[in-house]
C-alpha cells in the first residue's frame, strides 16, 4: 500500500459514530496518571515561591513553533502561558517560543547553550522525538544526544520536562516508535527531568474513538488547532501539579 493511500485511510478512520461519542470528540482530557511527570521541578518552584516569577523555554521543532495552527495564540506555548497567568497570579510568566521547524534532536542540542544564555530560565521544555523516529535516527545516537543535552542543560540551572512524540499517522507508520519513548523515559529519570508522555496521551484521544482528523493536520503529522491548544492545557495542568503538589 502506498503511504499516502495509508495515512488517508488511517486519517478518516473513525469519523463515523454517535452523536454522543461526536460530542465527547471536542473534549480535551487525559487520565490523570498520564499528566504527571514525575518529577518535582525544584528550580521553577523556587523561582515562583522566591522570586514571584517563572520564565520558561519551549525547545523544539515545529509542532513547539506552533506550525499548522491558524493562529499563533493557539501554538501550546502560547496557551502555557495563558493557562499559567490565570493558575498563578501575581507571577510573573515568561514562555519564550525557540521551536524550530524541521529541527531534530542534535540541532537542539547544539543550541540550547545559546539559548539558555540568552534567556535564562528555570524551567526548560525539550520537545524531541517525533522527527527522530520518522527519519529513522540510530537509537543508540538519539539515546546519547538526548542525554548529553540534557547533561547540558541541566548544568546551566534549569529544570527540564521532556516531551516526547505526537500520536499522529506519520509516527504510528514509522518503525520502532516505541522505543524512542523509552529512550527518552529513561532518560528523563536518569536526569531527573520531568517527562510529559505526548504519546500516550493522543494514544488515548485515538483510542477512545477521537478520529485523527479531530487533531491533526491532513499532512497526517503536525497538530491543528484542537491538537495544539489541547496539549498547551494538558501541559499547563501538569507543570502547575508539579509546582504545587507534595
Amino acid at each position: 500500500m502506498r503511504p499516502i493511500l495509508l495515512l488517508l485511510l488511517l486519517m478518516t478512520a473513525g469519523l463515523a459514530g454517535s452523536p454522543a461519542l461526536a460530542q465527547s470528540m471536542t473534549l480535551c482530557r487525559a487520565k490523570p496518571g498520564l499528566l504527571e511527570l514525575g518529577a518535582p521541578l525544584p528550580v521553577a518552584r523556587k523561582a515562583v515561591a522566591e522570586r514571584k516569577q517563572l520564565r520558561i523555554i519551549a525547545l523544539g521543532s515545529s509542532s513547539t513553533s506552533g506550525y499548522g495552527a491558524s493562529n499563533p495564540a493557539f501554538a501550546y506555548p502560547t496557551q502555557l502561558r495563558i493557562g499559567l497567568e490565570k493558575a498563578l497570579p501575581g507571577v510573573d510568566i515568561e514562555v519564550i517560543n525557540r521551536g524550530i521547524g524541521g529541527q531534530d534532536v542534535e540541532e537542539m542540542a547544539a543550541r540550547m547553550r545559546t539559548e539558555m544564555q540568552h534567556n535564562p530560565a528555570s524551567l526548560v521544555i525539550w520537545q524531541t522525538g517525533t522527527n527522530a523516529a520518522i527519519r529513522q535516527m540510530p537509537l543508540e545516537k538519539f539515546d546519547k544526544t538526548l542525554r548529553s543535552g540534557l547533561a547540558l542543560g541541566k548544568s546551566l540551572g534549569a529544570d527540564f520536562v521532556l516531551m516526547n512524540l505526537q500520536y499522529v499517522p506519520a509516527v504510528v507508520a514509522a518503525p520502532d516508535k516505541e522505543a524512542y519513548e523509552r529512550v527518552m523515559a529513561d532518560a528523563a529519570k536518569d536526569y531527573a527531568a520531568g517527562l510529559f508522555r505526548r504519546f500516550d496521551i493522543m494514544q488515548a484521544w485515538y483510542q477512545d474513538g477521537m478520529p485523527y482528523a479531530q487533531f491533526v493536520q491532513l499532512d497526517g503529522l503536525h497538530l491543528n488547532d484542537f491538537g495544539q491548544k489541547c496539549i498547551g492545557k494538558l501541559l499547563t495542568r501538569s507543570i502547575l501539579g508539579a509546582l504545587t503538589g507534595p
